[in-house]
């Protein structure tokens, strides 16, 4: 293995050092064959567990692509959040990739939700939940999110067929079926305000917005709108 072999060897470590509840997921857990709908790696019975140090060392390691995300549009209109950001770090692993987001400059201890959406600005298009970031007391925070987050990340609904209702309150109640849909390419990032009522106190607007799990939640804090709305980042992913 060569120095910047080596180099790279010790940065995902240090990343991954950063949320140590993910350490076993990564080491012990962790199958590259394919992924189920929730993001999560999907392992075949019997297969023995991968080892990521071991891929590592041994070139499984593809590639690293780095970018920011920027205050949203809405957050801008609004003259709130003037110092939020956040830095993007995609490690490609081959068959899956692992994502680390980095926020700054956003409310202290507040829950935000993560999104990858078709577009960076409303109305965003097809989004998939990926998870919840909260910050600390000085308005930081990070995430490690481990998916397809690549050039070939996409949505598609062959059918319209029917769907499990879980959440029927409005404004936002759960759809019964879906719509058909051809494959979709979902390249940009969203991050909202968990809560309107965070929002507002933030000094953004209490607008409810349906992106959390259950519908209910603030206006768009982060986006990737720095990209334009036909190449968001996840597009130069290999």
């Amino acid at each position: 293995m060569n120095a910047h072999d080596l180099t790279r060897s010790r940065w995902v470590f240090r990343t991954a050092a950063r949320l140590p509840a993910l350490i076993p997921l990564l080491v012990a857990g962790l199958g590259l064959a394919s992924c189920d709908g929730g993001g999560t790696p999907a392992r075949s019975m019997g297969e023995p567990p991968i080892d990521i140090q071991d891929m590592t060392f041994r070139g499984g390691i593809t590639g690293a692509t780095s970018f920011t995300m920027v205050r949203s549009a809405a957050a801008q209109a609004a003259g709130c959040l003037e110092r939020a950001g956040a830095d993007v770090t995609i490690v490609s692993l081959g068959p899956v990739e692992v994502m680390t987001v980095n926020v700054r400059g956003l409310p202290a201890n507040t829950e935000f939700d993560f999104f990858v959406t078709q577009v960076p600005n409303a109305p965003f298009g097809l989004s998939w939940y990926q998870g919840d970031i909260e910050t600390d007391g000085r308005g930081r925070g990070s995430g490690v999110f481990v998916g397809r987050f690549n050039i070939e990340t996409f949505i598609v609904a062959p059918g319209s067929t029917v769907a499990p209702v879980v959440h029927d309150e409005p404004p936002f109640p759960d759809a019964a079926t879906n719509p058909a849909t051809a494959p979709v390419h979902t390249f940009h990032l969203g991050l909202w305000f968990n809560s309107p009522e965070d929002a507002r106190a933030a000094g953004c607007p209490a607008t409810v917005t349906p992106f959390n799990g259950d519908h209910t939640a603030g206006i768009q804090a982060l986006s990737t709108r720095n990209f334009p709305d036909q190449h968001g980042p996840l597009r130069d992913v290999e």
